[in-house]
């Protein structure tokens, strides 16, 4: 029995180790994005700039420990890695749900998103499996008692999870979860459709009354239903604040908004363009890639020239900052601005590129990968 339970928390906790890394290490960028917001609330700005390679560093190491595991070798390291690693997340996804610093942990990326408290409770689980896996360490038969044997599966697992999550840094996610992914309708997933409902709020007013100085709070609901406005000793105090009271449907996309430099909304003109366009996204111009820039510039031009198709720039940086960008790269393509998150979200690059047809996402490449304007052309926009 005890063998049985033993057997059921190593494959258990192993096989969710790898799921895990490999989810978060398909998409090392965006799991660095969510780690970016752990350093701003431990005050850890500094680390920003090495994000990307401690998310890689976080999701091999993941794999290792659970491959280890299932194998069974080296089991007493294995067994305190794997608590250290263990007791670090249920601390700091119990942060995360008690203070509401961050929204969702990031623990399966963007495939299964999770809420902080389910996070935590998916931690505590993994805590107490990972205790009696710690206690019965001595128990675990490895698969193989040659040490060269282990050595060499050993760095083999290694290589495999650091250069799959190299890769896909490098050249996109293998699968994409995220709202634009390729074949995706960007206006159908922008709003709510015909039959659900959206969420539902109320009104909350301040009271404070003349005489007693009483104070309460009130339902818009409540306060015309007591006809407490009939009142004139009562009054509101401050501005009234909206109360989430029943969660409704949430549109996959909520906050994309495009504009011009003067504010001028240009979101439905740009995504629901029913030719091809190509949209190339910067949210930071000035961590772009500058030896692509030219590439790009080269590839609108003879786009435009050729078959008329349009081509913009999405950044997030300011107007002063993308008119001095313009100047410098002697840039093509039109520029419009929008929010950093939406941005880092379309493709995980800086800058990407994206083909859009009739609000559809066509295809997106990564900088280190754009396919030259010949093959674009035999592909897209000659037939």
């Amino acid at each position: 029995m005890r063998n049985k339970l033993l057997s059921f928390a190593r494959i258990f906790v192993g096989a969710l180790f790898i799921f895990s890394g490999l989810i978060k290490a398909n998409d090392p960028l965006g799991f660095g994005y969510k780690l970016q917001e752990y350093f701003e609330v431990f005050h850890m700005d500094f680390l920003n700039g090495i994000a990307t390679g401690i998310a890689i560093f976080l999701c091999s190491l993941e794999i290792i420990l659970g491959a280890l595991l299932l194998l069974g070798f080296w089991s007493k390291k294995v067994a305190w890695g794997l608590l250290v690693l263990i007791i670090f997340f249920t601390l700091l996804t119990f942060i995360s749900a008690a203070f509401k610093v961050v929204t969702s942990c990031g623990c399966f990326g963007d495939a299964i998103p999770l809420t902080p408290w389910q996070s935590f409770g998916k931690d505590l689980i993994l805590l107490v499996l990972i205790v009696y896996i710690f206690v019965k360490k001595d128990f675990i038969q490895p698969l193989t008692n040659h040490a060269l044997a282990q050595k060499n599966i050993a760095i083999t697992i290694t290589i495999v999870s650091l250069v799959f999550g190299l890769y896909t840094y490098n050249f996109l996610p293998i699968i994409d979860f995220l709202p634009y992914k390729v074949g995706a309708h960007i206006p159908s997933l922008m709003v709510i459709p015909p039959g659900e409902k959206p969420d539902e709020f109320e009104i909350m007013y301040h009271l404070k009354n003349k005489k007693t100085q009483e104070e309460k709070d009130m339902s818009d609901k409540v306060y015309l239903k007591t006809e407490i406005w009939r009142d004139n000793n009562w009054e509101i105090v401050g501005e009234p604040s909206k109360r989430l009271v029943k969660k409704g449907f949430e549109p996959k996309i909520k906050d994309l908004i495009i504009t011009d430099a003067s504010g001028t909304d240009y979101t439905k003109e740009i995504i629901e363009n029913p030719y091809y366009n190509f949209v190339f996204v910067a949210y930071s111009l000035k961590d772009a890639n500058q030896n692509v820039i030219g590439n790009l510039n080269a590839l609108a031009l003879n786009a435009t020239q050729q078959f008329n198709i349009r081509s913009v720039l999405l950044t997030s940086n300011s107007a002063q900052d993308a008119e001095a960008f313009i100047k410098k790269n002697n840039l093509f393509s039109e520029v419009f601005y929008a929010d950093a998150v939406p941005l880092k979200s379309m493709v995980r690059a800086n800058p990407g590129v994206m083909l859009l047809k009739n609000g559809v996402v066509i295809n997106k490449w990564h900088f280190h990968n754009v396919p030259t304007f010949d093959q674009l052309s035999k592909k897209y926009f000659s037939k």
